[in-house]
């Protein structure tokens, strides 16, 4: 007996959903990533980074899985494989690990602002690789988003190699969002936003293999109250928020919801004020007004490639 593969049909335009679903969308993603920087820092003592990347996306991914499949399967063209791959490892291998080990140096609140340097990241590359012109207020936002990463970096207290180490590895996290935004946003237009981010989701799980060693000598460990954090992590900020996420992003421009995250930064510090008792230290504040200048200016003229973020 044949067996034969049935692939869903590919989804057709776009319908336009009422005014307030892509809202909604987006308010569910800000807050849900907004706990995962508090999430994080909080886990730090029980799981080390790399354990705590696989943990989350070893539940994200069949809790994905489990909510995609039924619905059929789009297949993806070579092409569009390759940006769910790089996505993958970047987005979720990359982004996660070297998160999880900058929230071990710097607190959840001054993570999440360095996070918000990535529009201008995003405006660079599409200058860089996507024909865009190199403008003035470009170069001006450019200087005043990593005045103010400078800022951040020699803000905190105690060993400045440490923090600095900290803040590197949060631009790192930045970077590999921005390169991945720009390859998701094409992709979900083509195919199920659902999709997109299991496929993505459980390539970054295979990517963080390596460390399966470490998430069961230290999920032994562990008290159950972290375990559930760890679940959390997987089924709230990772399951839910990045399906929001890559649903707006199909329904709004990518600039347009770059500028909802700004968001997040406030969010987490009173989250982190609430339950972990902790916020940024003063002066981290003024960077992090730099650099959202620095994001502004810098996106202070349109440019419609880095706006859209697809390929010319």
């Amino acid at each position: 007996m044949t067996s034969t593969t049935t692939t869903a049909a590919p989804p057709g335009p776009v319908r336009t959903p009422p005014a307030w679903l892509p809202v909604a969308a987006v308010g569910v993603t800000l807050f849900f990533w907004a706990s995962a920087f508090v999430a994080i820092r909080h886990l730090a003592d029980d799981f080390s980074p790399g354990a705590l990347s696989l943990g989350r996306l070893l539940v994200g991914a069949v809790c994905l899985a489990a909510v995609a499949l039924p619905r059929g399967f789009v297949r993806p063209t070579g092409r569009q494989w390759i940006s769910i791959v790089t996505i993958g490892v970047l987005w979720f291998g990359v982004y996660n690990v070297a998160l999880n080990e900058g929230e071990h140096r710097v607190d959840a609140g001054t993570a999440a602002m360095l996070i918000q340097i990535s529009p201008v990241l995003i405006a660079f590359l599409a200058a860089a690789f996507l024909g865009e012109r190199f403008t003035l207020y470009l170069g001006l936002g450019l200087a005043l988003a990593f005045s103010g990463v400078a800022v951040i970096g020699l803000s905190g207290p105690g060993d400045g190699d440490r923090d600095l180490l900290g803040v590197a590895l949060c631009l790192v996290s930045a970077a590999v969002y921005s390169v991945s935004l720009i390859l998701q946003k094409p992709l979900v237009a083509r195919l199920p936003a659902l999709q997109v981010t299991w496929l993505a989701c459980t390539v970054g799980a295979v990517a963080c293999l390596p460390f399966l060693g470490g998430l069961i000598e230290e999920t032994g460990r562990a008290p159950a109250s972290s375990i559930l954090w760890v679940a959390y992590l997987g089924i709230f900020p990772t399951a839910i928020a990045f399906t929001t996420y890559a649903y707006a992003l199909r329904h709004m421009s990518a600039s347009g919801l770059g500028v909802t995250t700004y968001l997040v930064p406030p969010i987490t510090i009173l989250m982190g004020l609430v339950l972990l008792d902790e916020t940024p230290p003063g002066m981290a504040y003024v960077g992090g007004a730099l650099a959202l200048l620095g994001v502004a200016v810098a996106r202070r003229k349109p440019r419609t490639v880095a706006q859209e973020c697809a390929p010319a």
